[in-house]
């Protein structure tokens, strides 16, 4: 089973430079959703900073769409989550991304060049069609033969959605 990126426009009316969670969740104690996102991310393994702010993931998900077309661009999706999740970066700013792109092995100049230039543009759009088509409503979401999982889920609701799609593809191949 390959994955594969899919794009998502979460909160795509934040600006470039970000907006406050306070801001973003005004009225609404931070502190419990705080601590469940960091229960979720310890049980999956995964590092969770104390984040301050949401920033526009734009740019971000066109950077990735070109990092997966070239070899070992795959890493930039661990490092942006870092940087978004772990280290309270902008990812909506470019400088931030080529810093990000660089670190991973990808070349700098060709990385602010896509950027700029928005070579992906077109393809987070279809990426976000297609989000809306099959209808995702928050992140990340696995999809697979018309079944979904939405959101920070638990290892074992995880499991169980892989288990589903195994013993599916079993039942097609012996009814095949």
């Amino acid at each position: 089973m390959k994955t594969r990126w899919i794009h998502f426009p979460l909160h795509r009316e934040t600006p470039q430079e970000g907006k406050s969670l306070a801001q973003l969740f005004a009225g609404r104690d931070l502190a419990p959703m705080r601590e469940r996102m960091k229960t979720l991310m310890a049980e999956a393994g995964l590092e969770y900073g104390d984040r301050t702010h949401t920033f526009n993931s734009r740019l971000a998900q066109e950077l990735g769409k070109w990092a997966d077309s070239k070899p070992g661009g795959e890493a930039i999706h661990d490092a942006l989550y870092r940087a978004y999740f772990v280290d309270n970066k902008n990812i909506g700013d470019v400088d931030e991304l080529v810093v990000i792109a660089q670190a991973v092995g990808l070349d700098a100049l060709e990385a602010r060049r896509v950027i700029i230039d928005r070579e992906y543009k077109e393809a987070v759009d279809e990426d976000w069609q297609r989000s809306r088509e099959t209808g995702v409503t928050g992140v990340p979401t696995f999809f697979s033969n018309d079944l979904v999982v939405v959101g920070c889920q638990p290892y074992e609701t995880l499991e169980k959605f892989v288990l589903h799609l195994i013993q599916m593809n079993s039942n097609q191949n012996e009814a095949g």
